[in-house]
């Protein structure tokens, strides 16, 4: 091995390093709770999300507007809960809380939850306005309780534009990383064993 891989695999050690870095994922705490009444109904594009699922005894429709949320700019989430038998709609109170959902989360690094908000029935409808100031994946969850019975029903939510490093690149650059640390221990070791043998002699 010459001094000119060494000096190469420093320069590659350093830039996989400053590449994962700009991989950090954003943080919960940059999103504001707005109320229903914060956003016009008729001002946004198709839902960007929307879930449809069974939880317990009722029936849950999930949407999510504008069809694609930037940071900055203020969106909605709008929540359908009625019974499976017979169709009526939950008249309680829907409690709206938001968390990180990117590579860190999943490692359990940043498992952070901000409630956002609790919104009662409006017209059939839960409407719970946000406002994200970091792009990023999170995830949302919504709780509500009826009988005294808890239920909740999560989902994602991607703010801004996809990032260009998902799991599969972050666990590629931290398995490069990983060689080039041994590469860089074993020339050290070789360069060691070298000098001790030359000295012996």
């Amino acid at each position: 091995m010459s001094r000119k891989f060494f000096e190469v695999s420093y320069v590659l050690l350093a830039g996989l390093a400053a590449w994962v870095m700009t991989a950090l994922p954003a943080v919960a705490h940059h999103v504001l709770g707005r109320p229903a009444y914060s956003l016009n109904e008729d001002s946004n594009t198709p839902p960007a999300t929307q879930v449809e699922t069974r939880v317990g005894d009722y029936f849950v429709n999930t949407m999510v507007f504008p069809a694609f949320p930037r940071p900055g700019e203020p969106g909605r989430i709008n929540l359908y809960v009625s019974r499976i038998d017979g169709g009526k709609p939950f008249d309680g109170k829907v409690t709206f809380t938001v968390r990180d959902n990117s590579w860190m989360a999943w490692l359990g690094l940043a498992d952070h939850e901000e409630k956002i908000g609790t919104q009662p029935l409006d017209d059939n409808v839960f409407r719970q306005g946000f406002l994200f100031q970091e792009a990023g994946d999170y995830q949302v969850r919504a709780r509500f309780e009826a009988a005294g019975v808890p239920y909740s029903v999560t989902f994602p939510l991607r703010v801004g534009s996809p990032s260009a490093l998902g799991p599969i690149a972050v666990v590629a650059g931290l398995v490069m990383l990983l060689l080039l640390g041994v590469s860089l221990i074993q020339r050290r070791r070789w360069m060691t064993g070298k000098l001790r043998s030359a000295y012996d002699k």
